[in-house]
């Protein structure tokens, strides 16, 4: 065999595997949907898979008291009947969040009660995740 020969074979091949991989590329982005299809639960998801809490009544640290409730979403519906079953569990991770918090302090980190909560209700779950806690009601006194 020629250097020329060789040459030929090997560039030939390398076109071949090059092409094989973009067709690989492109049927398994179609199959798949792309890199941003899927990201978003649908609506009727969310609702299919969320639950809304009974209303909950605790104290702060600075004696306020406080009622309030929340849309928990999960990512399935074997996660949502498991965080139904942990309401307790939901109940005393609020209880302590939030008796250390003022009132101030609840009024406008929200946003931070509800990441903890979920941060920490992710932490007893087993069949599925915690994706998403709104409050859906809240009364400070």
């Amino acid at each position: 065999m020629t250097m020329g020969k060789l040459t030929k074979i090997m560039m030939t091949s390398f076109a071949v595997l090059l092409l094989a991989a973009g067709a690989a590329l492109v049927i398994v982005l179609n199959i798949t949907g792309g890199p941003d299809e899927g990201s978003a639960q649908s609506i009727d998801k969310v609702l299919d898979h969320s639950y809304e809490t009974p209303e909950i009544t605790t104290d702060l640290k600075d004696g306020s008291f406080v009622r309030i409730q929340f849309q928990i979403v999960t990512d399935s519906d074997k996660a949502k009947k498991e965080a139904e079953k942990r309401e307790f569990q939901l109940k005393n991770i609020l209880i302590k969040e939030l008796a250390t918090m003022e009132k101030d302090k609840f009024k406008s980190g929200l946003s931070d009660l509800e990441a903890a909560v979920q941060l920490k209700l992710n932490e007893v779950m087993e069949k599925g995740k915690i994706t998403e806690v709104y409050t859906v009601n809240k009364i400070i006194q």
